[in-house]
């Protein structure tokens, strides 16, 4: 009998595809990259019924060389800018989701990044393994967790999963999300408190954002919104790199509008050495890897393959968008 063709449209690792590899059940069969290759993209997606996205996006000159495309199946689920939803449209190829494996990761990711920042952790690190003690250099800018507030832009699972793991900080929180109220008895639980975003931004001593990429969130963060934060504030961003105005954000931070910042996401991806954010102290970077972990990796994959099983049994899926 013959396989469903599975392309995994980003190249990877080998052992990246080896976890994948594990959850793929029978009846199908992983096609994946030898090489970071366009060429080699269109080349392999022309016999492949479905496609796996994730942090490469799938434009519609692919979409065009798969003849026998069926289904494109995010890996996550911000595909507004990854995939070419229209292209899929007009074709009538379905689109399904992955909310599966994200959560816990990137609300670790969250507070790994705030916990960093409020450190300065990269800093310190730095100097000490080039032989510089600053023993007390930092203490006038790292600061604690602990009686902080933290502001909530979005209150979604992700966010709902954070604002539990800052609680144990000894933090209050306080949340903004226009589609979203909590019960009072979830609001009690997580030590929330809903309010309007102006004052959030006033209020917040973190700032952390957990909606999607949209019209309505492009630059939603920009200088405006910086100026009416806490000069002692800190931004945190593991969601969309276009919610936030990078060039407002550079100049906020340069001249003290705001205190620091942790960005997982960015408005140009890969990240350049050239970017401004790269030499600034007060900043901690990381490569779009809040859900990155193996762990992550197996639910998501287990979630979808389920799926694709579902989709070919004619059976409604789960998650789908188209």
């Amino acid at each position: 009998m013959k396989k469903h063709r599975v392309f995994y449209f980003s190249y990877a690792p080998e052992n990246v595809y080896e976890i994948i590899r594990e959850e793929v059940p029978d009846g199908f069969e992983l096609v994946t990259l030898d090489s970071d290759s366009d060429e080699a993209r269109r080349a392999k997606i022309a016999d492949c019924e479905v496609v796996i996205v994730a942090a490469k996006s799938m434009a519609k000159e692919f979409i065009e060389a798969a003849y026998k495309l069926r289904l494109v199946h995010h890996q996550g689920v911000g595909y507004q800018d990854t995939v070419d939803v229209e292209a899929l449209r007009k074709r009538g190829i379905a689109l399904a989701l992955t909310p599966a494996g994200t959560t816990i990761g990137v609300a670790e990711h969250t507070v790994l990044l705030t916990l960093a920042v409020c450190k300065r952790l990269p800093f310190a690190d730095r100097e000490l393994r080039e032989g510089r003690w600053h023993i007390y250099r930092l203490r006038p800018y790292s600061i604690e967790l602990y009686g902080r507030t933290i502001g909530y832009v979005g209150m979604g699972r992700i966010a709902r999963e954070v604002a539990f793991r800052f609680k144990a900080f000894g933090t209050k929180g306080i949340y903004c999300d226009p589609y979203a109220k909590l019960p009072e008895e979830e609001e009690k639980e997580l030590a929330l408190c809903h309010v309007d975003f102006d004052e959030l931004l006033r209020t917040a001593d973190v700032v952390t954002l957990h909606v999607p990429a949209t019209k309505e969130t492009y630059h939603l963060i920009d200088s405006e919104a910086f100026h009416k934060m806490k000069r002692t504030a800190i931004l945190i961003n593991t969601s969309r790199g276009s919610i936030v105005d990078e060039g407002a954000l550079c100049e906020a931070l340069k001249n003290g509008v705001i205190a620091g910042a942790g960005l997982d996401v960015f408005e140009v991806e890969p990240f350049q050495p050239s970017n401004p954010l790269a030499a600034m102290d007060n900043v901690v970077l990381t490569p779009h890897i809040s859900a990155g972990t193996r762990d992550a990796l197996k639910a998501k994959m287990k979630a979808l393959f389920e799926n694709l099983v579902r989709f070919f049994n004619g059976e409604e899926m789960e998650n789908r968008v188209l």
